[in-house]
């Protein structure tokens, strides 16, 4: 009895074991030199892969927030998320250049990530719970700490979301900027008349025109906006917040390898500027006998390797587009129109949110 129990179990294991390989599923485990587990997945690099074999990444971007993600009269792109990609592009191939970025306005956004026509979201996006569940995103560490808020003419009067009763106020729609509107008013019981648009130049130009007597969107936007009216200096941005909104990029969910890749990517740049590495002094770190900057860039250890790049991937970042202070400065400091202060964006041991986990 006991000899026919072992047979049949081995039989069983044997046949689950078989089924399990022919099922299609790619939950299978492998083991390193190291004895530590490594999952990998058939759809692991999938990705990746196309990317690489395409030649360039292809990123979806607003292309109409400077700062952010903006066209300029020369045709070349520029902004924060723009050189997200950028980054990404300098990890995969040496050449911040081999990007294509494409314009999609709020409603479209998701689907154009769903259905591969983008490698990558890169457009002032909140990260929320329903997006990374039901709407199926992954996100990469928050690239921008925002919060909404709202703009009115300066000779209005209005102060404070109270003095905004029965007023119109526009707003885009397919954004969380319009739950998060109609959640705070009807939290202060302030009734509204809102004005709602998909287009982002239509909603700012409807305000300009003066058929709005406030527009609400994140305060990066309307700081970076504001620049782009006819007199500037005629609008003001209340000092309420009424939400918080992380903008962070994001990729596809389902595969696990690209995604790893762009958050790494992300993190390079904030672990650089934590380890005082830039630019323009990156040769200086090059033989750096402390071993976090060595592993850092790749020049010891095999960190790249994991990622489906090159071991030195983050050295090509910093070398192609800099650090995050760099990226932050370029596009949103003090030498640009914007003028925002890093403030929640600075690093953490400087009072900020930005912190990267140990590249180790």
């Amino acid at each position: 009895m006991k000899k026919s129990a072992l047979i049949l179990g081995a039989s069983l294991i044997l046949t689950i074991t078989a089924c399990g390989g022919n099922s299609g599923q790619t939950g299978n485990t492998t083991t390193n030199t190291g004895g530590t587990p490594a999952a990998q997945t058939t759809g692991d690099a999938g990705r990746a892969n196309t990317i690489k074999n395409r030649g360039q990444l292809i990123c979806g971007v607003s292309g109409e927030v400077p700062g952010f993600s903006f066209v300029g009269t020369d045709g070349k792109y520029s902004g924060i998320d723009v050189d997200v990609c950028r980054a990404v592009a300098a990890a995969l191939f040496d050449d911040p250049d081999a990007v294509e970025f494409r314009n999609l306005n709020a409603k479209e956004r998701f689907t154009a990530l769903q259905t591969g026509e983008v490698d990558i979201l890169s457009r002032n996006t909140t990260w929320t719970l329903s997006r990374a569940t039901s709407v199926g995103l992954e996100f990469a560490p928050v690239v921008f700490y925002d919060g909404q808020a709202i703009m009115v003419r300066k000779n209005s009067g209005i102060k404070t979301l109270a003095d905004l009763k029965d007023k119109a106020i526009c707003v885009q729609t397919g954004t969380t900027t319009e739950q998060n509107l109609a959640d705070q008013m009807r939290k202060r019981n302030i009734t509204y008349k809102p004005v709602v648009f998909e287009d982002v130049n239509i909603t700012f130009a409807t305000y300009a025109e003066g058929r709005c007597d406030a527009v609400t969107a994140d305060r990066s936007a309307l700081v970076s906006r504001r620049t782009t009216l006819p007199t500037p200096e005629d609008n003001v941005i209340l000092a309420e917040e009424i939400s918080s909104e992380p903008l962070a990029p994001a990729v596809a969910k389902g595969d696990s390898r690209w995604g790893d890749t762009v958050k790494w990517v992300v993190y390079s740049l904030v672990k650089a500027e934590e380890l005082g590495i830039n630019s323009q002094n990156l040769a200086q770190f090059a033989n750096s006998n402390d071993p976090d900057v060595k592993r850092f860039l790749g020049t010891e250890g095999n960190l790249g390797e994991g990622l489906g790049l090159t071991n030195d991937f983050a050295a090509r970042v910093i070398k192609h587009v800099g650090n995050y202070g760099e990226i932050y400065d370029r596009n949103l400091g003090p030498k640009t129109k914007l003028n925002l202060a890093r403030g929640q964006n600075q690093l953490w041991s400087k009072g900020g949110l930005l912190y990267s986990p140990p590249f180790r």
